[in-house]
């Protein structure tokens, strides 16, 4: 069963009133859009520390438009309409903590950590098809839109539970106890990220033969560049971006800040973003010559990023400061920060409208950019 609850769109903020001064107010009125902010209908408290906070908590599906996120105290997943004013509550399993979106099957995978379950929600209806018993405290979750498999990890298990989306059947494969996943759909690769593993986990979908790559200790976020045929990982322990060539299995590093927790990576113009949790800051870098271009002041304690790179605008969640600092990538330099509901820490943006959405610990709140 969905239910509907109606919230209208108020812009409280223009972006005109974010950027500095000494920007023209010629350009701002062709080129920079306004900002509107939908709240969730209820209010959520969650008290995580931040190793907790899941950056798969939100997502779009880009061939709908619709963005679904995690409503962990609503035992909900709250669904985003776009031409819409309204939000959809999805009822599925206890303490739901991440999602993952096939959007070549108009399929939603959503793990409840409390009740060991995978929730599988049909895109067209937005109601729950099928809920899967995957074992205890499922924390991280992976689509695959080409073999139509899902990948669920369990916090303190080495066990990996792959889902067959055309008939839900579910298969397990030790392979470690893995904190995030990465998928090559191209080459049916999957890469197992553990937070206390030295080595990045390869595991190929039609074998499930099982390769290893040694990175070094406390690995968090990842990122893959298919252009490169690299593999990037944060290591928040050294302070460092890990680079992987994946024809080699060279491993290369670049210094960043401190605790630095998630990479994003524009394709268009080359560059990878590193959040700095710790040092308040986001590391820019030539993803071709792999040397340092800026370091960005941004808010206190940034977690979750997200990279439009149509418009080349960067968009960073600051945890602390209940606030998003948007980059210009062109200059490399914040040029405005949005006020956001309570924590926010995890970021998705649909590329083709520029909307930008986050997932917060208060109110999880959705941030509209349109072109003005």
């Amino acid at each position: 069963m969905v239910s509907t609850s109606r919230q209208p769109l108020d812009c409280v903020l223009s972006y005109s009133a974010l950027v500095p001064l000494a920007l023209s107010r010629a350009a701002i009125a062709v080129i920079l859009p306004t900002f509107c902010i939908a709240t969730f209908v209820r209010a959520q408290a969650l008290g995580l520390s931040t190793a907790l906070l899941n950056p798969q908590a939100i997502s779009p599906n880009i061939a709908t438009g619709k963005v679904y996120a995690v409503a962990p105290s609503e035992n909900a997943v709250f669904v985003f309409r776009p031409g819409t004013d309204s939000l959809n509550r999805v009822p599925v399993g206890a303490n739901p903590v991440a999602l993952a979106v096939n959007s070549s099957t108009n399929r939603i995978y959503v793990a409840n950590s409390a009740s060991g379950s995978v929730s599988v929600i049909d895109g067209a209806s937005d109601s729950v098809l099928a809920t899967l018993d995957v074992g205890p405290n499922p924390y991280v979750v992976a689509a695959d839109p080409v073999s139509n498999k899902i990948f669920v990890s369990n916090t303190f298990s080495e066990v990996i539970t792959i889902i067959d989306g055309a008939t839900n059947s579910a298969s397990k494969r030790k392979a470690g106890s893995a904190d995030a996943i990465a998928i090559d759909e191209k080459l049916g690769r999957v890469f197992l990220l553990g937070y206390e593993d030295e080595n990045l986990t390869v595991l190929d979908e039609k074998s499930l033969a099982l390769s290893k790559i040694k990175i070094g200790m406390h690995q968090w976020g990842i990122a893959l560049d298919r252009d490169r045929n690299a593999i990037y990982v944060t290591r928040s322990g050294n302070s460092e971006l890990a680079i992987v060539d994946r024809r080699t299995g060279h491993v290369a590093t670049v210094p960043t800040g401190e605790t630095p927790c998630a990479v994003a990576l524009n394709p268009t113009t080359s560059t990878l973003y590193v959040v700095n949790h710790t040092s308040d800051s986001v590391t820019a870098i030539d993803a071709v010559k792999r040397t340092v271009l800026a370091t960005i002041r941004v808010g206190h304690r940034p977690q979750g990023i997200a990279v439009d790179s149509i418009r080349n605008r960067i968009y960073v969640a600051n945890r602390n400061d209940n606030s998003v600092s948007i980059i210009d990538g062109a200059q490399s330099k914040v040029i405005g920060t949005l006020p956001v509901g309570r924590n926010p820490f995890a970021l998705a943006i649909l590329p083709s409208t520029g909307l930008l959405f986050a997932a917060t610990i208060g109110t999880p709140s959705i941030i509209a950019l349109r072109q003005n």
